[in-house]
């Protein structure tokens, strides 16, 4: 197949790179170098293919800084779930941890996908897609965030009814995990009772969190946070996060005690809990 105006194919980049096809299609693979599949031929763009030649090359011995997260974007969007994997095996290699690669990586990629999917951009079906593929990115992951020794205690993570979007929840949870708490992971659109439900039946509760990415959701929030208020413990934290709170004041507002960014945030949170109580039983 011939390549489109303002293009080339895949074969004809990889001469002008001096490299193997193969090489090159590894590239577009780890997300270096963007393409798309134009009738089953990959088709590079005579821009990208400049972006690329022009970009300096990483100093040996030095921890790669590269645009992992506009990477993995351009991969999620294009459906190419072998192709994102090699994205955040590439940033591991380059010295990222898990941690990193949830924060710095899949979260800012995801969050640029519904940016765009909100601005007309990308359909929906792409957004789905690009869930559907992190949520395996983050099964071959999770095992890493596995911490050994004695829990310090449970924390309940769940998104309230309306609210669709798991993905926040399940990465917090592997974050909140790795500092050493058990953590039930109730995903998405849950009602106000199941949340008491959950509270109630967990073993040593410390704190519940709630993710909320849409406006729409605020509602639901504060009927799930009032009926937590009523039903669990008074000493269990209410914790609220998400794209649709705006800070801690916004959070306290809408009935929580405290505000998380996202999970490295709530891990602070949930330490200096733990930190304040032995503050007070040393005393």
């Amino acid at each position: 197949m011939t390549s489109q105006p303002g293009s080339m194919t895949l074969h004809e980049a990889a001469e002008a790179l001096g490299v193997h096809y193969m090489t090159a299609y590894r590239y577009v693979r780890l997300g270096q170098l963007e393409a798309r599949k134009v009738g089953g031929t990959w088709q590079v763009a005579e821009v990208d293919l400049e972006a690329y030649q022009a970009r300096p090359a990483a100093a040996s011995g030095t921890r790669q800084c590269a645009p992992w997260a506009q990477r993995l974007e351009h991969r999620l969007v294009a459906g190419d779930a072998n192709g994102a994997w090699g994205v955040i095996e590439a940033a591991l290699s380059g010295g990222s941890d898990v941690e990193e690669i949830y924060l710095d990586v899949v979260s800012p990629a995801m969050s640029s996908i519904g940016e765009r999917w909100s601005l007309g951009e990308l359909d929906v079906a792409v957004e789905h897609r690009a869930s559907v593929i992190v949520t395996r990115l983050l099964g071959r992951l999770c095992h890493r965030f596995a911490r050994r020794g004695r829990s310090k205690g449970t924390v309940v993570l769940g998104a309230p009814s309306g609210e669709f979007h798991s993905l926040p929840v399940a990465m917090a949870a592997d974050l909140v995990r790795q500092n050493g708490w058990e953590v039930s992971d109730l995903g998405a659109d849950l009602p106000p009772r199941s949340f008491v439900h959950a509270a109630n039946e967990a073993d040593d509760l410390v704190a519940v969190g709630l993710s909320v990415t849409v406006e729409s959701s605020l509602a639901a929030l504060r009927e799930s946070l009032v009926a937590l208020r009523d039903g669990v413990s008074s000493d269990v934290l209410l914790i609220v996060g998400g794209r649709a709170i705006r800070d801690r004041a916004h959070a306290v507002e809408l009935g929580a005690d405290d505000f998380a960014a996202d999970g490295r945030s709530f891990g602070v949170l949930l330490d200096g809990l733990i930190t304040r109580s032995g503050a007070v039983n040393a005393s």
